[in-house]
């Protein structure tokens, strides 16, 4: 199993999408696209892709003139029928990607947040395990319109289009269900300056937020993680 994974901003990592992907035994390729590196021009001989958040919105492509390939490439590989996944900008950019819109600006979340599932995930291969209610990490501000015939299957209070599908296997999640909580504590430090003037006060009620959600969470993440690469069919 062969895994290009696009990175957008320093410090995000695979989290437990990378243990699941190492549970399976892939080799996973890593392209940080916003620092340079060179996209493949299609899906080639990869099974699957997975695209990373960042800092940036989804419509930079003044700033990031990479943008506009990485669309057609996630296009390709869902064409193919290969595994797509989007985080959080990575959604973002799926939904730009079959013309839906992005809204930016408009849904700002941060922290552990409950997510709901909707009809249409019961029989969803990688949702159909999960709870109809669970927590996951959140860290956004823009949300987008659903493109075009892609399935709708979770949803909160905040942000309507958490997650949605495209295809068979092209899958895109508004929500950081690879935070774990160690992922977590490193954006802590990474992020540091960035928090504290968005987010004031998180610091102080961090350990009491984590103690409450992050087992959960990162179980139902995890959970995700394993169903997303047992949805990869491998092509060579």
């Amino acid at each position: 199993m062969h895994v290009l994974v696009v990175q957008n901003f320093e410090g995000t990592g695979l989290g437990q999408v990378g243990k699941a992907l190492r549970e399976a035994g892939a080799r996973i390729d890593i392209r940080n696209a916003h620092l340079g590196d060179e996209l493949p021009a299609d899906a080639g001989r990869y099974d699957a892709i997975v695209v990373l958040g960042g800092g940036q919105n989804a419509l930079a492509d003044d700033e990031y003139p990479y943008i506009p390939s990485l669309l057609g490439l996630m296009r390709d590989f869902e064409a193919r029928d290969r595994a797509v996944l989007g985080i959080c900008l990575g959604s973002q950019l799926l939904a730009r990607a079959y013309g839906a819109e992005n809204l930016i600006g408009t849904s700002p979340e941060f922290g552990w947040h409950q997510i709901e599932l909707r009809d249409e995930a019961s029989d969803d291969p990688v949702f159909a395990a999960l709870p109809r209610q669970f927590t996951s990490f959140q860290w956004h501000d823009d949300t987008f319109t659903l493109p075009e015939g892609a399935v709708h299957l979770a949803t909160n209070a905040a942000t309507r289009h958490q997650a949605f599908r495209v295809g068979r296997a092209a899958y895109g999640f508004q929500f950081h269900f690879e935070a774990d909580q160690e992922l977590v504590r490193q954006w802590n430090v990474t992020f540091a300056d960035t928090i504290s003037r968005n987010q004031p006060g998180w610091f102080d009620r961090f350990e009491s937020e984590e103690a409450y959600h992050a087992i959960r969470a990162d179980a139902a993440g995890l959970a995700l993680a394993r169903a997303w690469v047992a949805a990869i069919q491998p092509v060579s």
